[in-house]
């Protein structure tokens, strides 16, 4: 036998079973994640998403199947198979492989359950990428100081509107109430019907704080210093969030929370620290939606003219007459005016 045709057997064997590239015969089977134990994401860092699975679920493994005891944070990766699916904070999500939570493991995160709400925001109005914030959350805690720093009005409006895009309730939490009174910043907010919690440093956390807290998904959101890792400190004794102090120079607060991290709360229901923010852009969002968060002022909408914005500016909104007939309270459409102008109609819509 030539040196050739031993070349030829012996490569033909080598390579006997491996079909060429691109011929693997295609199929519709998925693989059955049935067994998957069920976690929530509560804070991604660099690829990496820790999530907490509850007590009691149940896990696969070498050893068969068993029910946890306890709650437990595992530490997951994104599997190829989710795509371009993206994986955020507040997540309800499935895990296979390793789901022990031991120092050193690694799960893979194959599923993620649909999602019943999300917060977004954009790095300003001109930005076309959307940030996603959390997932599944039912309110949006906009947390203010009434001092060291100053209230930013504007800052709280451009919230209200993101949180009425995503479906949201907002709540507003005014702090540091023993530097500067509340009532002028609450009778901002009180047409749109906004529920509001004071909190003072020299004071024990009011009862009320809980209760709007409790059994609930809440994200916290304000610029820096404002004290929001002070409140969920105060609320989770063991969570040590680091807290920072409001600079004389700047007078803004210093940054703290690098990452959004989600806790759960001892007396029941999440809340999620989120790092401070300089802008809430809001491009995500289309004006002409934001009326149907406002259920009294959009059956009146409707007898608008076509293309109305209902802004000042309009010469025929329903809304002025309505303000006139007395159907509507004028504050009220006031401050919905004035949420509209926190997000300027772009041009051509």
């Amino acid at each position: 036998m030539s040196s050739r045709q031993r070349r030829f057997e012996v490569d033909d064997h080598e390579s006997y079973g491996r079909p060429a590239r691109r011929t693997r015969p295609r199929t519709k089977q998925r693989p059955n994640y049935t067994d998957a134990t069920t976690a929530v994401v509560v804070t991604r860092d660099r690829g990496r998403y820790t999530c907490r699975v509850e007590a009691g679920a149940v896990t696969t493994g070498d050893a068969g199947t068993a029910a946890d005891a306890g709650a437990r944070q595992v530490l997951a990766m994104r599997a190829r198979t989710l795509g371009r699916t993206s994986v955020i904070v507040g997540d309800r999500v499935r895990l296979v492989g390793d789901v022990s939570g031991d120092p050193g493991t690694l799960a893979r995160i194959v599923e993620v359950e649909e999602r019943a709400t999300v917060l977004r925001r954009t790095a300003d109005d001109d930005d076309p990428i959307e940030r996603p914030i959390v997932a599944n959350a039912d309110q949006l805690v906009i947390v203010t100081a009434l001092a060291d720093p100053p209230p930013r009005p504007r800052l709280i409006d451009r919230c209200l509107v993101a949180a009425y895009d995503a479906d949201v309730e907002p709540l507003l939490c005014l702090t540091k109430a023993d530097l500067a009174s509340p009532d002028d910043l609450l009778d901002i907010y009180r047409p749109l019907g906004v529920h509001s919690v004071v909190t003072r440093h020299d004071e024990e956390l009011g009862d009320l704080v809980r209760e709007r807290l409790a059994g609930r998904v809440s994200v916290l959101v304000g610029h820096s210093g404002v004290g929001k890792s002070t409140l969920v400190n105060t609320l989770i004794p063991d969570a040590h969030r680091a807290t920072g102090e409001v600079s004389d120079v700047t007078g803004r607060g210093r940054h703290t929370s690098t990452q959004a991290v989600m806790l759960p709360l001892p007396f029941g229901g999440w809340i999620v620290d989120t790092p401070g923010i300089r802008s809430f852009g809001l491009a995500h969002v289309d004006p002409h939606r934001l009326i149907g968060a406002f259920g009294d002022l959009d059956d009146v909408a409707e007898e608008c003219p076509r293309g109305c914005t209902h802004q000042r500016t309009e010469p025929e909104c329903a809304l002025d007459d309505a303000v006139a007939e007395g159907r509507l309270d004028a504050a009220r459409v006031e401050s919905y005016r004035r949420l509209l102008d926190s997000r300027e109609l772009r041009a051509g819509d």
